[in-house]
């Protein structure tokens, strides 16, 4: 017997593609994280989260905030007390998590993840803070 609940988010999720990611714009509307209040997120990334099924991607980006590795990274580098890019890549059902405070240079974090199913190869959230709570955004949303 199947479970047509499953084999719907299935299908959802396998439809999820950069080019539904880009129709994300920017809007006034914002989602509380419900383990640190101090981290919204966009339309763009709550539409990533469920399409994607990847609420795990949210929650362990929002683990780091407040962490050693977070207060570290921020202490030598003041520009990731602003602005952070992170991406998750993924090949061959596994991924790689890492934030940067600007291209090119070497991640502040960096977490493998041993197994994923998320739908596509990449994706990048920009974190930004406006001086009260960070907001997790996608990069078209800017």
């Amino acid at each position: 017997m199947t479970n047509a609940t499953s084999t719907e988010n299935t299908v959802e999720q396998s439809r999820l593609t950069h080019a539904d990611l880009h129709q994300f714009t920017g809007d006034l509307e914002r989602f509380y994280h419900p383990l640190n209040r101090r981290v919204v997120y966009t339309p763009g990334v709550q539409y990533l989260a469920q399409a994607g099924q990847a609420y795990w991607l949210i929650d362990a980006i929002v683990s780091y905030f407040g962490s050693e590795a977070m207060n570290l990274a921020m202490k030598a580098d003041y520009r990731i007390r602003e602005l952070q890019f992170w991406r998750l890549s993924v090949a061959d059902g596994s991924g790689l998590l890492e934030a940067v405070a600007d291209v090119g240079e070497t991640p502040f974090i960096r977490q493998e993840i041993q197994f994923t199913d998320f739908p596509l190869d990449h994706i990048e959230i920009w974190a930004g803070f406006d001086g009260n709570r960070w907001t997790l955004y996608l990069p078209s949303e800017h």
